[in-house]
C-alpha cells in the first residue's frame, strides 16, 4: 500500500481551519459587516456569472475528488 502524503493532509487541515476560523469570526463579530461563508455565497450566486463560477467550481471540485484516478468497470485493466 503506497504511503500517505503528510503534506497532502497538512494543506487540507489548514484550508478546513481556515474555513472554520472564518465562519468563527464572523459569528462572534456580527456588528463589522464580516460576512458568514453563507452571505460571502449568497453575494456571489447574486449575479448568474457567479453562479456559473461557483458550479464549475464544483464539478471541477467532484472530478478531482471523486473520479479522477478511479478504473471503471468497462475499462480495460491491462
Amino acid at each position: 500500500m503506497a504511503a500517505h502524503p503528510v503534506i497532502g493532509y497538512l494543506v487540507w487541515a489548514v484550508l478546513f481551519g481556515a474555513l472554520f476560523t472564518w465562519e468563527g469570526i464572523s459569528l462572534i463579530r456580527t456588528g463589522d459587516g464580516f460576512p458568514t461563508l453563507s452571505e460571502a455565497v449568497a453575494g456571489v450566486m447574486r449575479y448568474p456569472a457567479g453562479r456559473w463560477a461557483l458550479f464549475a467550481v464544483w464539478l471541477w471540485f467532484g472530478w478531482h475528488t471523486f473520479v479522477r484516478g478511479w478504473h471503471f468497470l468497462l475499462r480495460d485493466a491491462s
